[in-house]
């Protein structure tokens, strides 16, 4: 078994992460799942929700991630997502006016979206 597997982090506009890592957490229809290499093959749907990825050297990558999908075969883990976002790229006071936002304005998918980034910065 590999001691880590090649993950790539795609958002339908950009490549949001690549590169080595020994385990992944992500939110599918079934639940949470992790992957870690030589994990069976899988292919799954992503709900919004943080993405944690512990990278080789050690350091943990979390992203806020909306919508997707994720499959792994051969050591190489993909999450393509409709919206993702590194935690260190979101915007703390934006992201809570946005879930106030949609708080007020009861737009559940705004309010979801918003809380999923919020707790991306807070699992970072």
């Amino acid at each position: 078994m590999a001691a880590e597997l090649h993950v790539e982090l795609v958002a339908a506009d950009r490549s949001v992460w690549s590169g080595e890592a020994t385990l992944v957490v992500a939110r599918t229809t079934s639940g949470d799942i992790g992957v870690m290499p030589g994990h069976q093959p899988l292919l799954g749907v992503l709900e919004s929700g943080p993405v944690t990825i512990r990278t080789s050297d050690g350091a943990t990558v979390v992203a806020a991630v909306h919508g997707g999908f994720i499959s792994f075969a051969d050591n190489k883990l993909s999450l393509l997502a409709e919206i993702a976002e590194l935690a260190d790229e979101i915007d703390v006071q934006r992201a809570e006016r946005a879930l106030d936002r949609a708080k007020s304005d009861t737009d559940a998918g705004a309010e979801r979206r918003a809380d999923v980034r919020l707790r991306a910065v807070a699992a970072h």
